[in-house]
């Protein structure tokens, strides 16, 4: 091949050079995998674009994706197997920075037996590297992952997935489970279904990821009865880094063996986060050999680019000072229209990026006090106040969005339970926070990791602190707040343990007469309203409840969702409320306070806990009732001895709204 370079020799010909620059260009980086993060959302599969699937796998003319045989003809649907996958891969890490990315998927299926009671085998959501086909004899209990179902040696397959299992093997717990599977058909952490999964109900199920935690989660619902009334969530945690190459697939398998159902995938959401990537010319993960043929790429077309840049670097001098002062002009109006709208609020100011350099000591890895969702949190000095500065991950839409939205809300709110912003900055790409120190840190560090065994006088007062914080967002100020995000990481704790709420990114403001706010999906389970759940419309009332599990992990010392302990199979709030229903409420208090407390005031925190996360929101409190009960002012409510399954409709899987707008937050 020759190369041939042309020289402009008159001004009118410097558009078509510049042409033959960026052409040559996009040909060097056509090639670059997208490392940012992927969402997508099929309500249903009527137009199933960007979808790969295997031979078995039928588009069914109702808009239903079939992963195995589907005929009325039951002998046909032996020995079936079915894979379908996203097109586009997944960058689930980052080799040069070692960043792992969140994800949160949310899918609707249903499984329906031809030979009740029997069933077989089930289905699978899945991510394997990318370009992974269907193994050889993959049916029956292999649920089309693996070829080689008895062989549990993790070493020799790369898989994880959450299994809708339908058939007893040898390696199986029951007919009926729900598990998380690690390199090998046998899986890691299991919950044995009380419910049928295959009698052709309508199921929901979520699968997130936390990098942060390295909690991998399954959660799970029926249209006809969203809140399940028992074990409704399965967690284990990995990380997923050690497991998966860099590159990723996701999808769903289903496979049948001698006994035989339907498996159809009603909708699919998926959304996963930007992590942040630096240029990495080494080998690993599934982007090996890609990264190579980059690297080749760019060495063999340095000496073109580099020579139509020298050509065309004379023409472009003249225009240089002109598109250089026009992005001046466009960053400073941006950073100008933030700034306007940022000053709108009383207190808070803006800070160069050189002053919080310095304060940090250049962002320090010893001065760092944490990882959040959407960036680092480090210790800084402004002048003679000690602050923690949050740098939001560069490149991170989502980060910059909740920045936005923190820092005009909570710039405008004053009271002496919320985390006081003292300012931010936006600057040479950068977002930052910068917050007054919290120095006894956040109360899940204290609850759960045993930095502090705290009093019940301490408990007390946090849980009053917080219900006044509340009672401030949403009626006492001028504009309601929803915070969306109440969780005991977000409860941070001043020098004398006071509480001061914390990370306002996924707060919006909502007039006061209005009910509630249509704002997709956002927060943490265990924490979150099953209507918020179901219906993604968040309300004071989704606030009350998360405010309820906070009550009652301070008063039983035990995080709303555990996955290490038999207890942890069933939520925090059915735990406590089937002691209550025995007449044993005090069972559940924190064991660490041997019994050194106030009895009348450790039953009314438990009952107001409950009451505020009752399961029905028609029935929940205010958090001016909940406060008004809690100081003594009112009587306690007299709650059910069983817990109640809540009433209300789940949003059909066509519904447009998306159900997902951030990932799942955690710590600062």
């Amino acid at each position: 091949m020759s190369i041939r370079i042309i020289i402009c020799d008159d001004l009118h010909r410097q558009c078509h050079c510049r042409f033959l620059f960026i052409f040559f260009l996009s040909i060097l980086f056509v090639h670059l995998p997208l490392l940012s993060a992927i969402s997508f959302n099929y309500p249903d599969f009527s137009n199933p674009q960007n979808l790969n699937r295997s031979e078995e796998v039928g588009f069914l003319p109702n808009g239903i994706l079939s992963l195995t045989r589907n005929t009325a003809d039951s002998s046909n649907l032996i020995d079936s197997v079915g894979r379908a996958v996203y097109s586009q891969e997944m960058h689930l890490w980052d080799n040069a920075t070692g960043k792992v990315a969140d994800f949160v998927t949310h899918f609707s299926f249903n499984i329906s037996m031809l030979e009740p009671p029997f069933g077989g085998d089930g289905i699978t959501f899945f991510l394997e590297p990318s370009g992974s086909q269907v193994p050889d004899h993959a049916w029956g209990g292999c649920l089309a992952l693996i070829s080689n179902c008895s062989d549990f040696n993790t070493t020799g397959k790369a898989v994880v997935a959450v299994e809708f299992d339908t058939y007893q093997n040898e390696w199986d717990p029951s007919d009926n489970h729900v598990g998380i599977i690690v390199n090998s058909i046998k899986s890691v952490a299991n919950i044995t279904w009380s419910r049928s999964i295959k009698n052709g109900s309508k199921a929901n199920a979520w699968v997130t990821y936390n990098s942060q935690t390295r909690n991998l989660s399954m959660f799970l619902t029926y249209a006809d009865n969203p809140v399940f009334n028992g074990n409704s969530s399965l967690s284990y945690e990995i990380d997923l880094s050690k497991v998966l190459p860099e590159f990723v697939t996701v999808g769903f398998s289903a496979s049948t063996g001698f006994r035989t159902e339907i498996h159809n995938i009603l909708s699919w959401e998926f959304n996963s986060t930007e992590i942040s990537t630096k240029p990495d010319v080494g080998t690993g993960g599934g982007g090996g050999n890609n990264i190579g043929l980059i690297v080749g790429c760019v060495i063999g077309g340095l000496a073109v680019v580099g020579g139509l840049f020298s050509v065309l670097v004379f023409y472009g001098r003249r225009n240089k000072g002109k598109k250089d002062d026009d992005d001046d002009d466009d960053d400073a109006a941006t950073d100008d229209s933030m700034d306007h709208e940022f000053q709108q609020g009383t207190g808070p100011k803006r800070f160069s990026y050189k002053e919080l350099v310095q304060a940090t000591n250049n962002f320090s890895e010893e001065g760092k006090l944490g990882e959040g969702g959407f960036g680092g949190v480090y210790r800084g000095y402004l002048s003679d106040l000690s602050v923690a500065v949050k740098r939001v991950t560069k490149g991170s839409k989502q980060g910059r969005k909740e920045y936005m939205s923190e820092v005009k809300i909570i710039s405008k709110l004053r009271h002496k339970n919320l985390v006081q912003l003292v300012g931010w900055c936006h600057e040479k790409g950068e977002l930052l926070l910068i917050y007054e120190l919290m120095p006894n840190g956040s109360l899940d560090s204290h609850l759960f990791r045993g930095e502090n065994m705290l009093s019940w006088a301490v408990r007390r007062n946090i849980a009053l602190g917080l219900a006044s914080a509340l009672l401030y967002l949403h009626e006492e100020w001028e504009q309601c707040v929803v915070h969306r995000d109440i969780k005991s990481s977000n409860v941070m704790l001043d020098s004398n343990f006071n509480t001061k709420l914390g990370d306002f990114g996924l707060a919006r403001l909502m007039d006061t007469n209005e009910t509630g706010l249509k704002t997709g999906l956002a927060g943490t389970f265990g924490y979150m309203a099953p209507e918020y759940i179901s219906t993604g419309k968040a309300s004071k009332g989704s606030d009350v409840f998360s405010f309820g599990v906070v009550a009652l992990e301070i008063a039983c010392g035990r995080r709303s969702m555990e996955s290490r302990d038999v207890e942890a199979q069933i939520s925090l709030v059915s735990w406590a409320w089937e002691s209550y229903g025995n007449g044993r409420i005090l069972d559940v208090v924190d064991r660490r306070l041997s019994m050194d407390f106030n009895v009348e005031e450790m039953e009314c925190l438990l009952i107001v806990g409950l009451w505020c996360a009752h399961p029905d929101y028609s029935l929940r409190p205010s958090i001016r009732q909940a406060l008004q009960v809690l100081n003594f002012e009112a009587a306690l409510p007299n709650l059910p001895a069983k817990m109640p399954v809540p009433k209300y409709d789940v949003p059909s899987s066509s519904s447009t709204e998306p159900l997902l707008s951030t990932v799942y937050t955690t710590g600062r």
